[in-house]
Parts: structure tokens; C-alpha cells; sequence
């Protein structure tokens, strides 16, 4: 289970270190930087398939994500008594991501390119260091692969450092190109991981969204994130699965849902009361169908090591808040999960989750109550 959370320097959050738990809701108003957390996240599962590169070209480039504000904020800077200017640096520039976990963690840092006329991806940010250890904390006893630049090493089976021929590439990551379960089988195993992770953001409801589609009806116990394939998903769950059922009664009391597999293309319907018949798809309302995407995702026959939830009430009306909350809840016990949110209803009905309620300060986002002190241990690999 991840432990630790740590960014830096990566758009609002200049300097982030949070604990997270079996079930974690980050919180605050709009604008306070939830929506970075959870891109942080999503950058840190890319860098296993090799994307977290261009997922930051994707948003503008390296210069476009970092954090815009001075190096260090003073304290009159932040009472208003000293303008906001810049500060010298006494670092490289540099974007940084990173997890602890139980088992195996990993930090991963992207500075500027260097200046090449051989080039036309200018807006690539190059990977400078990344890192793995076993454990929480980061120690030379507990690294086991450390790049710096192109040079890479590894612990051998004898515990030994070992140099490897071949040199990195500034836009790829080890865990992509030197994951090998039989050579690196840590880096094989966290790349896994990582890999096995599921973000839903934003999930489409509109008529022309890929949940109202009729699609090829094959076993899916893994909703898309695009929500496509919806029926097949939420009859998987019912054949494969548990609560499905129960789900759908806890939002509509006496409705059950209906799935059509004739011609092998499947749709889904929902048959309330007093209606003669089931309403199909297209004629259910987008917070009902929002609903029926959650009950797929969160009932998942399979579930993940790490479900991220983004603003999961959107759309929903508040009376499912609570049976959301419930699914919520429910996924927890099989999954860690975290989940961004702006509302207080659905964090105050996840009375077990530990709370990560963001603010901001002087333009930089700040975990309302924690000091220093309270920060989790964490130490950045140097460049």
C-alpha cells in the first residue's frame, strides 16, 4: 500500500508531502490544487508505459507545469508586508514525483532539456534522476536501482552494484525500458504496479457517450476509462462479481437493471416501478447513467492495487451521495483508493477515510493543519 505522496515544484504544488491510507479523500475549494494531485499521480503510473514524458509535453511542456512562484516565500511575502519577486536559485530546475510504499517506492525528477539544434522536440523535459528502494524510507542501504542521467545501476543477485551497458535515453524511463523480470525483478514488480493502477476522471454522460453505445458483448471486468462498454461491464459484475444488485436498489428503490445481449451487442436498461417497461439507455437521465458507471467501476471483478476517483459527485444528485459513498467504501476493502473531491457531503459520508483538505497560500497549495513536524519523512534523490 502506498504510504507517502511527494511532489515538488509541479504547477501549484510547490512543495507536497501527505500520508495516504486505505481510503484517502483530498479536499478543498476550487483552485486549491486537488486537480494536481491527482495529474501527479497519473504522471507517476505513465512514467511505467513510458508517457510521463509526453504527458507533460501534453501540457505545455516542462516550463508550462512547473511551479511559477518565487523559490522560497518568505514570511512577509505571505502577510502582504513584501512583494512577491523572485529569488535567486541555489537549485537546478527540476519537477519531481515520488511514493513511498510498503514494499517498493520510487522517485522519478524531470528537469530542461538541453539546448539541441538536432532536435524538434523542444518541449520534452529530459529525465534526470529516478530511484527505487525497498521499504519507506530511502537509504544506501535500501536502493536498488538509481539513475542519474543516462547512467544506470542495479543491485545484482549478491546485492552488488552493477552498471548497465546500456545508457538511457533522457526520455525514457527504467521502469520501461529496463524492467525484466529475470535481470531487474524489482523494477519488473513496480512497474506492475504502477501498471495496475486505475484512474476514473470525468466520465462521460452525454447522448453521444460512449457509455449509451451499443458494444460487442465480451466479459469486461474492467470498465474503461472512458466508460465505454458499460452494459457488458455491469453484467460481468453481476455474473462475476457481488452487489450489483443491492447497488441499484440502494439509489432506486425497487429499480433493477436489465441487460439486452440479442445479436451479441449489449445495451442495459433500468425497470422502476409503475413503468410497463424497462427505460433503455437513452432514456435514462446522466446522473442515473453517471451512477450505473460508478456501480461497474467500483464493483470491478478485478480489482486494482490503486483506484483514483476524480470529483465522482459530478453530475449525481446529493440523494446518491450517500449510496456513492457506500460503493466508495465497499471498493476500499479491496483496493486502496483516493479520491478527489470538492464535496463535503461525499467526504463527511467516508467517516473512515483519512482527509487531505487543501488550501492556498501565497499562490502555493498547503495541507490545512500540517506543519512541518507533520509532514511524513521523505528525502529526494540529488541530481
Amino acid at each position: 500500500m502506498l504510504q507517502t505522496l511527494a511532489v515538488e515544484n509541479y504547477r501549484s504544488l510547490r512543495h507536497l508531502v501527505v500520508p495516504l491510507s486505505q481510503l484517502t479523500v483530498v479536499t478543498g475549494a476550487n483552485g486549491t490544487g486537488k486537480s494536481s494531485v491527482y495529474r501527479s499521480l497519473r504522471l507517476l503510473a505513465e512514467a511505467s508505459l513510458g508517457g510521463a514524458v509526453s504527458g507533460l509535453a501534453r501540457e505545455g511542456g516542462l516550463a508550462s507545469t512547473l511551479w511559477a512562484g518565487p523559490g522560497t516565500i518568505s514570511k512577509g511575502m505571505r502577510l502582504g508586508e513584501e512583494p512577491i519577486q523572485g529569488t535567486r536559485r541555489t537549485a537546478p530546475v527540476a519537477l519531481r514525483l515520488g511514493f513511498a510504499s510498503d514494499d517498493l517506492s520510487y522517485s522519478i525528477e524531470f528537469g530542461l532539456p538541453v539546448p539541441s539544434d538536432r532536435t524538434l522536440f523542444s518541449l520534452d523535459p529530459e529525465i534526470k534522476v529516478e530511484s527505487v528502494w525497498s521499504g519507506m524510507a530511502l537509504r544506501p542501504g535500501t536502493l536498488l536501482t538509481e539513475r542519474r542521467g543516462a547512467d544506470v545501476r542495479m543491485r545484482d543477485e549478491r546485492g552488488d552494484w552493477m552498471h548497465h551497458p546500456y545508457r538511457a535515453r533522457p526520455f525514457e524511463s527504467v521502469l520501461s525500458e529496463y524492467s525484466d523480470p529475470q535481470t531487474a525483478p524489482e523494477l519488473y514488480a513496480l512497474r506492475e504496479m504502477l501498471r495496475s493502477w486505475r484512474f476514473y476522471d470525468h466520465l462521460r454522460t452525454d447522448a453521444g457517450a460512449p457509455a449509451r453505445r451499443l458494444t460487442p458483448g465480451t466479459r469486461t471486468p474492467v470498465l474503461p476509462a472512458d466508460g465505454s462498454s458499460l452494459a457488458a461491464a455491469l453484467q460481468t459484475v453481476r455474473e462475476l462479481g457481488t452487489g450489483l444488485d443491492e447497488a441499484i436498489d440502494r439509489a432506486f428503490p425497487g429499480s433493477s437493471l436489465v441487460v439486452d445481449g440479442r445479436d451479441g451487442l449489449f445495451d442495459f436498461g433500468l425497470r422502476q416501478p409503475g413503468m410497463l417497461r424497462a427505460l433503455a439507455s437513452a432514456e435514462l437521465s446522466d446522473g442515473t447513467i453517471r451512477y450505473l458507471l460508478w456501480v461497474a467501476a467500483l464493483l470491478s471483478p478485478r480489482p486494482p492495487k490503486l483506484l483514483v476517483l476524480n470529483e465522482p459527485e459530478t453530475s449525481l444528485h446529493p440523494d446518491l451521495t450517500e449510496p456513492l459513498a457506500e460503493l466508495i467504501a465497499d471498493a476500499a476493502t479491496r483496493s486502496q483508493v483516493i479520491v478527489v473531491t470538492h464535496s463535503t457531503r461525499l467526504a463527511d459520508a467516508l467517516p473512515r477515510a483519512s482527509r487531505i483538505h487543501l488550501a492556498k497560500d501565497t499562490g502555493e497549495t498547503t495541507v490545512v493543519g500540517q506543519g512541518m513536524l507533520d509532514e511524513p519523512a521523505w528525502t529526494w534523490p540529488k541530481r
